[in-house]
Parts: C-alpha cells; sequence; structure tokens
C-alpha cells in the first residue's frame, strides 16, 4: 500500500505572544490533568471501595469507564480544533471536567460515581490533543521536536507527586477531597488558559464540521494502514510501563507490601525515567533524525523489558531493585513518543487536530485494553507483570518494523 502526498500545510502563526516555556508549561498543566484525574485517586481505592460498599473488581470499572470516556471522545477533540479553533476546544474540556470532578466528589453510589468518572474522561484529553496541535500549528521540525520534549519534561511532574498528594489527602481528610482538589485545579487552569492561550489556527485553515466533510476525514485518516501502525507503537509501547499504574492498587501491597502513602515507590521512579527521556529527546532533536531516535528507544525498552522478565522469574521482587527495570523503560518510551507523534501529525499536515485525536483514539484504546482486562489477569503475579511489559513492547517494535517496512515500499516521505 503506497503512503498518501502530504497535504500542503497551513501557513502556522511565527508569532505567538506567550514565551515558549510558559507555552509548554501550560499544555504540560492541560496534559496533566489526565495522570491527575487516575494517579491521585489510586491509593484511596480500598477506603473508596470500603465505603462504597463494592468489590475492588468493581472499583476497577471507575477507571474503566474513565479511560473509555477518553477513548471514545478522543476521536472528536481534534476535529472539533480543526473546525472551531483549538482554544475554545481546549476550555470547554475545562468547564465539563471542572463539572465531572465535583461531581465524583459529592458521589454517594458507585452509579453516581461511574457517570462522573465518564464526564471526566470524556472532557479530560481535550487539553493533550489539541495541546499536540498547537505546538505543531506553531513550530516545525526539530523546533517541534523540542517543544514536545519540554512538555513531557513538565508533565511528568504529575504522575510523580499525585500519588503522594493522592495517598495524603486521602488519609487526612478522605477520598472526596482528592476529587475536591481536582476541581480547583481545573477551575485555576480554566482561568489561567484564558488568559494566557492563544488561537493557533486561522480561519483560513478552519475545516468542514460536517458530516460528509468530517466522515471523508477520517476515512483519509484512519483508512491509513501506516498512519495506524504508528499509533498502535505509541499506544503499545506506553502501556509497557503503564500496565504497572494501572495495577499499583493490587501489586503495591500485595507483592511490594506497600501502603498507600508509598505508591511513591512505584510512581517516582517511572516519571523521572518520563522526564529523563524527554530531556535527552530534546537534546538530539536536529542531531538524530527521527527514525534513528526511535530505534534508540526500542532498544533501550527491549532490554528493559527483558531485563525486568530475568529478574522477577527468579528473584522474589522488592523495593527498589523491582523499580529499575521500570526506570530504564521509561526512558525508552519517553524518548519515543516523541518523534512518534512528530512521525503522526506530519502525515496529515491540514488535519493535524484530527490525526492527534485519532492517534490519540487508539492509544488510549489500547489503554483501555491493559486497564480492564491485561491488568486484572496478571496484577497478582509479578512474573505475569514482566512478561506482559515485555509482549507489550515487543508488539509495538513489530508494528514500528512494518511501518518503516511499507514506508520502504513507497519513496514519499512521511
Amino acid at each position: 500500500m503506497s503512503l498518501p502526498m502530504p497535504h500542503a500545510a497551513p501557513t502556522p502563526h511565527l508569532h505567538h505572544d506567550t514565551p515558549k516555556w510558559v507555552l509548554a508549561l501550560m499544555l504540560a498543566a492541560l496534559g496533566m490533568l489526565g495522570p491527575f484525574a487516575i494517579d491521585t485517586y489510586i491509593p484511596a481505592f480500598a477506603g473508596m471501595g470500603q465505603q462504597l460498599q463494592v468489590t475492588p473488581l468493581q472499583m476497577q470499572q471507575t477507571l474503566s469507564v474513565y479511560l473509555a470516556g477518553f477513548a471514545v471522545m478522543m476521536l472528536f477533540h481534534g476535529a472539533l480544533s480543526d473546525a472551531f479553533g483549538r482554544k475554545p476546544v481546549i476550555l470547554l474540556g475545562l468547564v465539563f471536567f471542572c463539572i465531572g470532578s465535583a461531581g465524583c466528589a459529592l458521589s454517594t453510589t458507585l452509579t453516581q460515581l461511574l457517570f462522573f468518572r465518564a464526564l471526566q474522561g470524556l472532557s479530560v484529553g481535550a487539553g493533550m490533543v489539541v495541546g499536540r496541535a498547537m505546538i505543531r500549528d506553531l513550530y516545525a521540525g526539530a523546533d517541534a521536536q523540542r517543544l514536545m520534549a519540554m512538555v513531557t519534561l513538565w508533565f511528568g511532574i504529575a504522575p510523580a507527586i499525585a500519588p503522594i498528594i493522592g495517598g495524603y489527602f486521602f488519609v487526612w481528610f478522605g477520598w472526596q477531597s482528592i476529587f475536591w482538589l481536582l476541581t480547583g485545579f481545573t477551575a485555576l487552569l480554566l482561568i489561567s488558559s484564558a488568559y494566557t492561550l492563544h488561537e493557533t489556527l486561522p480561519l483560513s485553515a478552519r475545516q468542514s464540521f460536517r458530516p460528509r466533510a468530517l466522515f471523508a476525514g477520517y476515512r483519509e485518516v484512519g483508512m491509513n494502514i501506516p498512519f495506524i501502525l504508528l499509533s498502535l507503537a505509541m499506544g503499545l509501547n506506553f502501556n509497557g510501563f503503564f500496565l504497572y499504574f494501572m495495577s499499583a492498587p493490587v501489586y503495591l501491597p500485595e507483592t511490594l507490601k506497600l501502603l498507600p502513602t508509598q505508591f511513591a515507590y512505584l510512581f517516582i521512579p517511572g516519571i523521572l525515567g518520563v522526564m529523563a527521556g524527554a530531556t535527552i529527546s530534546g537534546r538530539v532533536a536536529g542531531k538524530w533524525n527521527t527514525t534513528k531516535t526511535i530505534n534508540t528507544g526500542y532498544q533501550i525498552m527491549l532490554s528493559a523489558a527483558a531485563l525486568n522478565m530475568l529478574y522477577n522469574a527468579t528473584i522474589t521482587p522488592s523495593v527498589p531493585w523491582a523499580m529499575a527495570p521500570i526506570f530504564l523503560y521509561a526512558i525508552g518510551s519517553s524518548l519515543t513518543s516523541t518523534a512518534l507523534s512528530i512521525r503522526v501529525l506530519d502525515m496529515f499536515p491540514t488535519r493535524r487536530g484530527m490525526a492527534a485525536s485519532l492517534q490519540s483514539f487508539v492509544s488510549a484504546a489500547v489503554n483501555v485494553v491493559v486497564a480492564g482486562i491485561i491488568s486484572p489477569l496478571v496484577y497478582h503475579s509479578a512474573a505475569w507483570m514482566a512478561f506482559s511489559m515485555l509482549a507489550l513492547v515487543g508488539a509495538g517494535c513489530v508494528c514500528w518494523v512494518a511501518s518503516q517496512k511499507m514506508r520502504t515500499l513507497d519513496a514519499t516521505p512521511i
């Protein structure tokens, strides 16, 4: 199958009033909502289940329904921003996420909690998806990779501190306080975004939101096999260590014998790895091409996953040694993700929002499968957890190699 000819890209705004580091901080803060909505309440899983009188499996569904809403709405955030502009979509997403967070705090039954968790999932991805499109609206090539790396670096702070904050808020004030914290943070972010972010998509570059035009766009992007392969590679790579985060409520207390206030033993090494990978990505931008960056990331991930498999198959896991392979894996995953993001967005320059949406949808769909199916099957066994990490990154590597083979068959650059 031949690759499509790239469309002529709209002329980007070469001037943006907001300094680059402030833009990176704001876009990272928007992306932080996703991990904050997960990682802050994971330490409270057991306590929430007891108070709501539900089983651990039912509590796991509060995560699955959030991820399902996140995945479904990924199909539309980017397309909406292509049609109506980047900033309005971000602001509206923040409004609904704020409502969803307050609703979670006020929930007294599992049904209510599931509803508002779904609302959180439907709205939380707007900033993450549209933010990537904004970066590519403004910058190209190495500059885009550096800014994405900077966003990832700032973004990495959230999952590192979220379980610590969530654990202490749960112990001190109860699980509802975690969602009130999310409500206040979102309100502050809404005000900051309204004054700091500027529109990056000119009216002349807007796409129609009519059903026929929208369907044609989804068909053009979604039926492109190399695009799907690259998107799957991103999702599978990330889930190699996301599996551990999703399994934390069972894996950490049962296998590593950690308390809710000690969940940072997992999250901090993982996020430090993400931040280290982002730093490396920013340093090599313009020096390495994207292929070399991605291949290097896979070498690190595969080595870390193999080491993790060997360790857990031969030794009873314990802190801190069980965290070392996860730290190394996160470095490779982060290094690979920025280069893969640029590859994906550059395939469809006039539909960057839609491309970002569909890529995020594919990755989020993998998240749902991992959180809802794979994690409950393996989180009681350290060896099976390690095997799953290796299998996920192995499948991601296959997708990457397959996309490269298809590119070799066609001289058209991505």
